[in-house]
């Protein structure tokens, strides 16, 4: 894969979270059955490029759902990786 630029990054980033997020076998989602996605329900957060490699933080409009991934690119490998975590929401009063 070679990125051409950010706005290619960010593409790539929110068709890759479109696709993990419509797998039929993907047990991460919300609580209830969601619809499938598609482009519009997903927004960047944060991105940025240094040197050769690039970042993207993205998520999505779905109310509830608590995704959110980070993409990065390795520009000396062309290579990018996937993390797509579950948010949570927990409360602490001692250590």
């Amino acid at each position: 894969m070679i990125i051409t630029g950010m706005d290619h990054f960010q593409s790539v980033c929110k068709r890759k979270m479109v696709d993990w997020y419509n797998k039929s076998d993907n047990q991460q989602k919300g609580p209830n059955d969601v619809q499938p996605i598609d482009l519009s329900n997903v927004f960047v957060v944060w991105s940025c490029k240094t040197l050769q490699n690039y970042k993207c933080l993205v998520s999505t409009t779905v109310s509830g759902d608590g995704i959110y991934a980070e993409y990065t690119y390795n520009g000396d490998k062309q290579e990018l990786y996937e993390d797509v975590y579950k948010l949570t929401n927990t409360c602490h009063t001692e250590e």
